[in-house]
């Protein structure tokens, strides 16, 4: 049978799936409302029995659905607590810190109340006093020095983009090519600080901050220049100290022998600390310590980034401050402790995998990496080993290696 229009011509019969969207009379807002609405006039009705099956369905998810909105309000609730508490206690440690430990630094600072209250972490409104206090100022940099410096990273800046040549005689041993090669290196790497962040990039609000004291440095070490992961170093004091501060931090910081051997790539007291590492490696965790020598899986791989900078850009950053804290306090030692506690947290996960996965895991870390879970762990290593702590170790090992170079000419340089 043809269909035929009002003027009485000949039309296609509509499609059944035209058909079906003519006879329904509303829009389903999901299928819950599917269950109770009615079928459509073009069908059967439901049966008594149907109608009331989909009733009680309809009906059990409505009261899961309510089980699920409580279970979600009393998850908000403990989370709401839980940071009122983590507040009210951040806002005691604040008041802790101002009128009784900062103002008598020097009697308090390693009492072993201040060394527990340090434990748990600095409140980031303090951080930085403390950070500067712990780590001293052994060179006694000015903010004038920082300014000249700056000064000269600025002319030196304009003399390469105009293409002049520049030779300082402070800077006599050192080629003007070496120089534009630190200031090219700076350039790409604080593209590369934080990038998540997107405040040290250009444009950034902390772009010129960072290039100022990155800047600065080779200034004042020209003999060491700038090494990749100095960025990291210098961005996490940035946001925590004013320009000329964090650079009298950084450059304290980058002073002390373990960063200064990294930083300048003595290899030779490069591999005493990674064997001064592993003495204490075998000592708390034997059973990974044999897995990782039977893959050939040395402490270079993964410790070179966690060491150059500071953890910054291996842990969340919240956890990596908490880190510098007990670092600030506790000195080289601690970083290398903390290496030891993040491999006691995996070592269950890290003993079933082969060379490969184990060292992208560790140079990858997971990124919701607990602190407190993390701190336990490191709570638990012992930094001694045949009653003797780590300082005592790595000077023996430097003794060692100092005696070998005398012995074997082959290793004398």
């Amino acid at each position: 049978m043809e269909y035929e229009d009002k003027a009485g011509r000949p039309s296609k019969p509509p499609s059944p799936k035209q058909n079906v969207r003519k006879n329904l009379d509303f829009e389903p807002l999901s299928t819950t409302a599917l269950i109770l609405e009615d079928r459509p006039a073009n069908l059967p009705a439901k049966p008594a029995e149907e109608a009331q099956k989909h009733r009680q369905q309809y009906e059990e998810m409505v009261v899961q659905a309510k089980k699920r909105e409580l279970k979600e309000a009393q998850r908000r609730k403990k989370q709401l607590e839980e940071r009122c508490r983590v507040e009210e206690s951040i806002g005691n440690a604040v008041l802790t810190w101002n009128n009784e430990i900062l103002p008598n630094w020097e009697t308090m600072w390693c009492s072993r109340k201040v060394r527990d209250l340090w434990w748990q972490g600095i409140p980031p409104s303090v951080r930085g006093k403390v950070w500067s206090l712990a780590i001293g100022n052994e060179l006694n940099i000015t903010h004038e020095l920082f300014d000249i410096c700056l000064a000269r990273a600025k002319e030196r800046w304009r003399s390469f983009s105009t293409g002049a040549s520049e030779v300082e005689n402070e800077d006599a041993g050192f080629s003007a090519a070496d120089r534009e090669a630190s200031l090219e290196l700076i350039k790409l790497d604080i593209s590369r600080t934080f990038p998540n962040l997107c405040i040290f990039q250009q444009g950034g609000p902390y772009h010129d901050m960072l290039h100022s004291i990155l800047g600065a440095y080779t200034c004042y070490r020209p003999d060491v220049g700038y090494v990749q992961g100095m960025s990291f170093i210098a961005a996490v004091l940035i946001l925590n100290l004013d320009t000329a501060d964090a650079f009298i931090a950084f450059s304290n910081l980058l002073n002390k022998p373990c960063q200064m051997a990294f930083f300048r790539v003595d290899h030779g007291l490069m591999l005493t600390y990674f064997a001064a590492f592993e003495v204490f490696f075998e000592e708390n965790l034997p059973k990974l310590f044999a897995h990782f020598k039977k893959n050939n899986l040395t402490p270079d791989i993964y410790l070179i980034d966690w060491i150059f900078t500071l953890y910054s850009k291996s842990l969340p950053l919240d956890l990596a401050c908490r880190i510098w804290d007990v670092f600030c306090r506790d000195g080289e030692e601690f970083l290398f402790r903390t290496a030891l506690g993040i491999l006691k947290l995996f070592e269950d996960i890290l003993t079933k995998m082969d060379f490969i996965h184990m060292a992208q895991f560790l140079t990858r870390l997971p990124e919701d990496l607990p602190a407190e879970e993390l701190f336990a762990s490191i709570a638990t290593i012992q930094m001694q080993s045949r009653n003797k702590k780590w300082a005592q170790v790595l000077t023996a090992l430097q003794k060692d290696s100092r005696e070998m170079e005398k012995g074997s000419p082959s290793l004398r340089h």
